[in-house]
């Protein structure tokens, strides 16, 4: 049960529970936009898209890369399903300004064989990697 005041998180990866815990809001990048959650929000399911999660928790904000996937929002709970997650800690700033370059040079090229939604999701991903390093 969350603390008044409070909303229960859970983030859950294919590898592992990546958070569980209360916060006061929790901030993260959806299909129609940047989605900011208090407690007592109207339920709903949305769609990740990969960005920079942020969780102003009691001690203050902790950060992490999120990545794709699906959230149920109820008025005293947040579900997440992520297709991945990183705390800052664990991404690795050369790798992932090296995937950066290499999807927007997969961008700039279009070349036929070219998914372009998988490319544009590829540096969604690094970009949000590296922002949150910032």
């Amino acid at each position: 049960m969350a603390e008044k005041g409070t909303i229960q998180v859970r983030i859950l990866t294919p590898e592992r529970v990546f958070y569980e815990g209360e916060a006061k809001m929790a901030e993260f990048n959806t299909s129609e936009g940047e989605l900011g959650i208090y407690p007592g929000h109207i339920p709903m399911t949305v769609i990740l898209k990969p960005g920079v999660l942020t969780l102003t928790v009691l001690e203050g904000k902790k950060e992490a890369a999120l990545h794709t996937g699906f959230a149920e929002i109820l008025p005293d709970s947040i579900s997440i399903l992520a297709e991945a997650a990183e705390w800052p800690g664990e991404i690795d700033i050369a790798r992932a300004e090296a995937a950066k370059e290499r999807a927007e040079i997969r961008i700039r090229e279009h070349r036929a064989d070219t998914d372009m939604a998988r490319a544009q999701t590829a540096l969604l991903r690094a970009l949000a990697r590296i922002e949150t390093l910032r």
